[in-house]
């Protein structure tokens, strides 16, 4: 017997829940889905977990849930640590697994306030840090598709863990014996005060900081929104109501929560393929802009109305127009701090760079993660300059304008969207209108992002093989340009950055290829910078994109 067999046959004989139970059996007879669910231990990182639903130890279960959530009840315990914040968006079985991590946590003496129901993962980063919460716990897959689920960790400050704490949770969590978790219902800690709601007023509280951002509302403006099946159906509304919002229209399919996501099966308002119902109803409205909020709606996309049709927006571009925005107007009324920061992850357009120059105000680099970001506003917090810092982006439709969490924030996002629209508007102008204006003012800067899949145990193997390989062996010359600067990530000195696992390649034409592998999902991801004009950055693009597919394409 081997050792994949062996493990399968420890779940048959151990695992009780039903759900678990009937998938074991499903999997008896499918070689290739067993050895992807019980060739390796889910894994764990600053992201948490993230990973299929199914039976066995590289899946989304309870058994996984509880084991995690043991783990990191020990290093509670091994630092005195008693309170944790816990919450979970639309996905199947996200309330479950909450539900589940709470009474392991109540089990070993940590109290646990939960949401009484599903809310936004900043409104996770906000708990945490109004409670007093020592950790943070939501559950969520953010855009995956509709089969994975996610458990994501935060420290007190707010922030996801970053790599020292996901190390140290690690070495507690690969000692616990899966199925030796156990605890009391949840109901009995709830009624002996271990498990308690978090207080509604606490959601009240959270739209009155975002709100408290605002320059001005957004009377004129006709919007649609689509919270994609997530948790963004109750915030991001109630949100746009008091931003004096003229016109709502809501997708009413993707409306309320579903995990199933069954009209947009891939729910991540980065693709044009999850907007398209949004898009129908925006039309239909006459909307002047739509806007797609992700399952834990810390993300947004943007479709904006032009005389030619409804144009997409990507996360660098919006995030340009915001910097810019927020630098002007706050410029104008005379409540732009001294020595403003921009905080932007490494794969972050360029642009705002130049944008920020005009108005005195810094960039700052981080990893790709928010949870970079929000350990900025931490570092300016304990400086006494938490005031200076004004805005932080990432390409994947992530913003944030306030310090109140230390995340990204899909309804902060949306706030700002519609105000700036609104502010545009007004002056006869459309946000693609505007940031035309920026590109003929600042130059062409467009950006690709390609995916390469490597999913299963082999597939796994072949994506490690391909970084080292590549990293091994730099090239001198890519597509057809010569490379003049090379980053490694891991062996860099001159950024004060943690290690990471992301190459960056400079060409001599000013083009940048970034290489790295995904945190969350099966995927080596490469991003590409061009910056000339459209006939040249097509070429450019097209020499980029084959170059980087002779590399990683399977």
């Amino acid at each position: 017997m081997n050792e994949i067999q062996k493990k399968y046959q420890e779940w048959l004989k151990n695992a009780t829940d039903s759900e678990v139970a009937a998938q074991l059996i499903s999997l008896k007879n499918d070689e290739n889905a067993l050895k992807n669910s019980f060739f390796k231990n889910i894994g764990f990182g600053t992201g948490g977990l993230r990973g299929e639903l199914g039976a066995g130890p590289n899946c989304l279960n309870v058994y996984t849930v509880r084991k995690v959530t043991q783990g990191i009840a020990d290093c509670m315990q091994s630092h005195g640590w008693k309170a944790v914040a816990i919450s979970y968006d639309s996905r199947i079985n996200s309330e479950v697994f909450a539900r589940a991590a709470a009474e392991v946590f109540a089990a070993n003496g940590v109290t646990a306030y939960i949401t009484k129901e599903l809310t936004p993962t900043p409104f996770l980063s906000y708990i945490t840090r109004e409670l007093h919460a020592d950790v943070g716990v939501m559950i969520t897959a953010s855009h995956n598709p509709a089969r994975y689920n996610g458990y994501k960790v935060y420290g007190a400050d707010g922030c996801q863990l970053t790599d020292a704490g996901a190390l140290e949770m690690t070495g507690y969590i690969e000692k616990v014996d899966i199925f030796s978790v156990t605890s009391e219902r949840f109901d009995t800690y709830l009624q002996n005060g271990k498990i308690r709601f978090v207080d509604d007023a606490l959601t009240e509280a959270f739209l009155n900081e975002v709100l408290a951002l605002r320059k001005c509302t957004a009377e004129g403006l006709f919007v649609a929104y689509t919270p994609l099946n997530g948790t963004g159906f109750k915030l991001v509304p109630a949100m746009l109501e008091r931003m004096n919002v003229t016109g709502i229209t809501l997708v009413k399919e993707q409306a309320y929560p579903d995990g199933n996501f069954t009209t947009c099966p891939y729910p991540n308002p980065e693709k044009e393929a999850a907007l398209q119902l949004g898009l129908r109803y925006a039309e239909s409205a006459g909307a002047d802009i739509l806007l797609a909020t992700d399952p834990d709606c810390d993300r947004v996309g943007i479709a904006v109305k032009t005389a030619g049709g409804y144009q997409l927006m990507t996360g660098n571009e919006v995030g340009a127009l915001l910097a810019d925005y927020l630098l002007a107007v706050k410029t104008a009324d005379g409540s732009l701090q001294k020595n403003p920061v921009i905080v932007k992850t490494i794969v972050t357009t360029e642009l705002v760079v130049q944008i920020a120059r005009d108005y005195g105000a810094e960039v700052w680099d981080v990893l790709t993660g928010f949870k970079y970001i929000g350990e900025v506003i931490g570092k300016l917090e304990s400086r006494g300059e938490k005031e200076r810092f004004l805005f932080g982006m990432e390409e994947s439709y992530g913003y944030l304008s306030g310090t109140y969490v230390r995340d990204k924030d899909g309804v902060n996002g949306c706030m700002m969207i519609v105000e700036m629209a609104a502010y545009y508007k007004r002056q006869g102008k459309t946000l693609v209108e505007k940031m035309q204006e920026l590109y003929d003012k600042y130059g062409l800067y467009e950006h690709k992002l390609l995916s390469y899949e490597f999913a299963g145990a082999e597939g796994n193997a072949e994506m490690r093989r391909r970084l080292e390989r590549f990293r091994a062996q730099l090239p001198e010359t890519f597509a057809g340009e010569r490379v003049v600067k090379t980053v490694d990530y891991l062996t860099q000195t001159e950024a004060d950055l943690p290690k990471a696992n992301v190459l960056s390649l400079s060409l001599a034409d000013g083009s940048k290829c970034i290489v790295r592998p995904s945190g969350t999902e099966p995927l080596i991801k490469v991003y590409l910078t061009v910056s000339k004009n459209k006939v040249e950055n097509r070429k450019k693009f097209a020499r980029l994109c084959a170059g980087a597919d002779e590399l990683f394409k399977a």
